[in-house]
């Protein structure tokens, strides 16, 4: 009788998942130009619609190429609040619930990412490289009784070279279609430093 080797299973790193897979959650591939673009849209889709079904109000700003900020005003939920509050060494990304699962994708791909989570008029603050916390978290000033604030920074390595987030964009681009709840696209501020750089420079 023939003697079968198995091999043990092993537990795929949700970062190199992502890195491997990249089209599996934005859509396109690595080696596309658009993919700084989709990084964004995924994250500023997911900060904009609540659980409830309604849009809630973001912000967002683009600080060069690849990085960008998303500002939402989303409430953590009863389960998100307990997983933020008692563990101070965890990442604040493990506070969002496996269906918010654009954060921790983005993170994946950045070289630094940094997110303040804002309750009950307390801040926590933390960064990470990759999914892995630099430190444990830090209280700071808390703007808004609640909401979060996330700024990811695109590894240029896995990006590539001349890959940048797109230039001039709408809020119905970074929407995507129309909510089959809400007939018409939310609303939100874009802020492009690199516009205001460019337009400082040729004063």
């Amino acid at each position: 009788m023939e003697k079968v080797t198995v091999e043990p299973l092993r537990m795929v790193d949700f970062v190199e998942y992502v890195r491997c897979r990249p089209s599996g959650y934005f859509l396109v591939d690595q080696d596309s130009p658009e993919l700084p673009t989709e990084v964004l849209r995924a994250v500023a889709w997911d900060a904009l619609h609540r659980r409830d079904g309604r849009h809630g109000q973001i912000s967002v700003e683009i600080g060069s190429d690849l990085s960008f900020t998303v500002e939402s005003d989303q409430r953590p939920s009863a389960d998100e609040r307990e997983r933020l509050l008692p563990e101070l060494f965890g990442s604040l990304l493990d506070m969002f619930d496996v269906q918010r699962w654009a954060p921790s994708a983005a993170a994946a791909l950045s070289v630094r990412t940094v997110i303040e989570v804002w309750l009950d008029g307390h801040g926590y603050r933390q960064e990470l490289v990759g999914m892995d916390p630099t430190g444990p978290r830090e209280e700071c000033m808390a703007p808004k009784p609640f909401g979060t604030r996330t700024t990811f920074h695109l590894d240029p390595s896995f990006c590539g070279p001349g890959e940048a987030i797109g230039w001039a964009l709408r809020p119905e681009e970074l929407h995507g279609e129309a909510c089959k709840e809400h007939p018409s696209p939310a609303r939100f501020p874009i802020h492009d430093l690199r516009a205001e750089a460019e337009e400082s420079l040729g004063e």
